[in-house]
């Protein structure tokens, strides 16, 4: 028998509701939690074994897009089921994982999974908000030891620069200075993800903070919820730190006296000398490895027993570098607490490539290179909450020689697509409009060292390779990682602090932070943390902004001696586009019935055409002359014929009162039998032949769109003639003529009502103007057609006859 129970709490305008008791029963925990429509469920299993020889905390987090909840059906046609997770949701789950692992002990050894199910999603609400505050209150509802529980808030700006609290899509839309999600209680922040356009750092410290002060509600609600269901959390006697609880137990004996010994040798083998790279510090930590297990022999521990104490030899090592941090401002390797790495940059490293660009900060190198492509080439998004396109796309790829590892390669892990993100949002806001750019822009960084950071190492590499590529960037764009070494009490309340510019390997240890906050010289646009803290105070995350943006501008001003701004040329390599505005009215003409026409001029010039609604048309093309044709062909097919010009064309038909001609594609005019020639014409087919190319001039376009041509207005006029009057004006009467002066005019077919009165002087005749109302038409003859009685073309009545 179901039992459900429900707790609701208004919240930033909005309704926030969690209820458990109905759902996912079978887990040691579930809950679902709406706030708007945006549903999410959430549930948590804890396994009852204990995986033995691993050195980490086995907590997987995932975070699972329903499309059904969008009300959306996959747009491939042939596989409608959702399959792998979109990078949309791959970063949610780092966001949530992100920001509940902290309050775990991170000894435990049972797996933990916690799974967050989109049932609803309203396209207002972000999903990844719900989702945190239902991970924190599903965990919170279930036995597992954790310290929450935390609250989650998304953060903009209004256009007067206030902050606005769990901030909906369209309201980003309409003003998206920041997009902000954080992560905490209102005392301390746990995480924090943010995207920016050149935000102040001081607008940055408020809207963190300020975001964090409104989780009171929220956190509020899921203790009310812990009383009620009175939780009781288990207690993990395994981790019991006083030795008289573990005398007979010696794999905490083994632990104890390997901390201890390392302890001992921090000074004679750790800090004896800098360690200034990574070499230097590994083949310290193995020194170290090979006396602790000395040690342990001479204490009588059996050496099946070392692995106990040897597993976690890096964190003890760890603890000891942030103590001389904290005590003495002493860094490994050492810098001081504000100093940045070595820093090396160099462009145009690959010959072929469209742009490329090496940055190498220590022993943190990447590599990035720049591919320029078509308006087409552009990403399709097709995830639960987003759909549409993607033109500029980071991709941030590692490979085990990246660590000095051996291992099988797979593909991106979420690590690597979270990197990626990471440095694409930082450069999001400085890419040029796409109607000043409309390239499709892809960059790759290949992460050459890893030591600290290298998601921001790729920003820096990715800013270089685009300006080398000449994409005009606004301004150039790096990011630093800040570190942390802290105390804490029993509590989890830090009782001693120092931050450090330019976080490496061993200093991310216990206590920690990697506080990335990417921008330029006036902003921020991008910033993204984490801790192994229960939480950072305010005045940390104060001094950690502004101490970043020193370093941040000091990386910049080492950029910019190599690549002060943007090249004015892009590679010969990269392909070049031409943007022809048409009117949309004449889009389908450059489309053609079924794509015929656009797909005909791609198969005859190789280049890519692009068309958007407004009427633009994107060519693009590597070859010079394959782009010359198609604007050509592009411009003829838009392109209004007008009286006075002149054209080649070809001849496409022949009747007995004329000859249609192809002036531009799918245009024809018709030159009628009297303008062919100064000299008489008894039938066009005397004188041309069909595909002949002949030059016509434009006499007149008349009211109903029929275009009249005149191949003879083009020649010579023969001296001393004189032209005799038509037999009839319209082109679907009999034939006229005319010859030199002196002989009398013959008259070869019946007379017509409109021919007018005789012109005895044979003096000019008065042109007829463009606009005129049709005379009376003349009687058809038997063998006369009339192009009315032709199927007809969209350009107009003269069009070309269906073969």
């Amino acid at each position: 028998m179901l039992q459900p129970k429900k707790w609701s709490v208004e919240w930033g305008g909005r309704t926030l509701t969690i209820e458990t008791g109905k759902l996912a029963l079978q887990a040691s925990a579930s809950c679902t939690v709406q706030y708007g429509d945006t549903t999410i469920l959430a549930t948590v299993v804890k396994s009852d074994n204990i995986r033995d020889g691993i050195d980490y905390f086995p907590l997987m987090v995932n975070y699972e897009e329903k499309l059904y909840a969008a009300g959306r059906i996959k747009g491939s046609r042939f596989i409608k089921r959702e399959g792998r997770p979109s990078d949309d949701a791959i970063l949610t789950s780092r966001i949530i994982d992100r920001a509940i692992r902290p309050l775990f002990d991170e000894r435990v050894r049972n797996d933990i999974q916690v799974i967050l199910t989109a049932l609803s999603a309203d396209g207002e609400n972000e999903a990844a908000i719900v989702g945190l505050v239902a991970a924190s209150a599903v965990i919170s509802m279930s036995p597992i030891q954790w310290n929450g529980p935390i609250g989650a808030a998304r953060i903009g700006l209004d256009a007067e620069g206030n902050n606005v609290l769990n901030v909906t899509a369209s309201q980003i839309e309409e003003n998206g200075k920041l997009d902000m999600i954080v992560a905490g209680t209102p005392e301390k922040m746990i995480m924090v993800e943010a995207g920016a356009h050149e935000v102040t750092e001081d607008a940055a410290y408020n809207a963190m903070k300020w975001g964090c002060e409104q989780l009171g509600p929220v956190v509020d609600l899921i203790k009310q919820i812990q009383s009620d269901l009175g939780v009781a959390k288990e207690v993990a006697p395994e981790f019991a730190n006083d030795i008289a609880d573990v005398e007979d137990n010696v794999e905490e004996q083994v632990r104890k006296a390997t901390e201890e010994f390392v302890k001992s040798v921090a000074d004679s083998m750790i800090f004896n000398t800098p360690k200034v790279t990574k070499e230097e510090r590994n083949t310290m930590i193995d020194a170290v490895k090979e006396a602790a297990k000395a040690h342990l022999t001479e204490k009588g521990f059996e050496e099946d027993a070392f692995d106990a104490g040897l597993k976690n030899l890096k964190t003890y090592i760890s603890n000891e570098i942030s103590k001389k941090i904290i005590d003495s401002d002493q860094r490994l390797d050492g810098r001081k607490l504000t100093e940045i790495r070595e820093l090396q940059n160099e462009v145009d490293l690959l010959p072929r490539v469209h742009g490329s660009a090496m940055f190498m900060r220590g022993d943190t190198q990447v590599l990035s290179i720049v591919t320029l492509g078509a308006p087409g080439d552009v990403q399709t998004l097709d995830s639960m909450e987003e759909e549409g396109t993607k033109r500029y796309m980071h991709h941030y790829n590692d490979s085990p020689f990246t660590y000095g590892d051996v291992r099988p390669l797979f593909g991106p892990s979420r690590r690597a697509i979270g990197h990626g993100a990471l440095a694409e949002r930082a450069l999001e806001p400085l890419l040029p409009k796409e109607e000043d750019f409309p390239y499709a822009i892809r960059v790759v960084s290949e992460i050459m060292g890893s030591n600290g950071s290298s998601s921001m190492a790729s920003t820096c590499g990715s800013s270089l390779s685009l300006m080398a590529a000449g994409v005009p960037l606004l301004k150039p764009v790096a990011g630093m990682a800040m570190g942390l070494s802290s105390r804490e009490d029993e509590g989890g309340n830090m009782t001693d602090w120092k931050v450090l510019t330019d976080l490496q390997d061993v200093e991310d240890g216990p206590g920690g932070m990697d506080f990335k906050i990417a921008g330029t010289k006036d902003g921020i646009t991008a910033i993204q943390m984490d801790t192994k803290t229960q939480g950072l105070g305010w005045d940390l995350v104060e001094k950690t902004v502004h101490q970043a943006k020193t370093a941040r501008v000091e990386i910049l001003d080492s950029m910019a001696q190599i690549m002060p701004e943007p090249r004015k040329e892009m590679s010969p390599y990269a392909p070049r586009i031409t943007t022809i505005t048409i009117d949309q009215e004449k889009i389908r003409d450059v489309i053609g019935p079924g794509g015929k026409v656009i797909n005909k001029i791609i198969e005859d010039t190789g280049v890519q055409i692009d068309i958007e609604q407004d009427g633009r048309v994107m060519i693009t093309s590597s070859d010079g002359e394959g782009m010359k044709k198609a604007v050509q062909i592009v411009e003829d097919l838009t392109r209004e014929v007008e009286a006075g010009e002149e054209y080649e064309g070809k001849v496409v038909r022949l009747e007995d009162f004329g000859a249609f001609v192809e002036l531009l594609p799918g245009k024809d005019g018709l030159v009628h039998v009297s303008e062919i020639s100064w000299e008489r014409t008894n039938k066009p087919s005397d004188v041309l032949k069909l595909n002949q190319v002949v030059k016509v001039k434009v006499k007149e376009i008349d009211n109903l769109g029929r275009v009249n041509l005149s191949m003879k207005a083009l020649m010579p006029k023969p001296e001393g003639f004189t032209e005799a009057p038509p037999r009839g004006n319209d082109h679907r009467g009999g034939r006229g003529g005319s010859r030199p002066s002196g002989g009398r005019p013959h008259h070869g077919g019946p007379r017509h009502n409109d021919r007018g009165p005789r012109r005895d002087d044979r003096g000019p005749r008065p042109q007829a103007p463009k606009t005129h109302t049709p005379k009376p038409e003349a009687p058809k003859s038997e063998d006369s057609s009339s192009p009315d009685d032709k199927p007809k073309k969209k350009f107009g009545l003269f069009g070309r006859k269906d073969k």
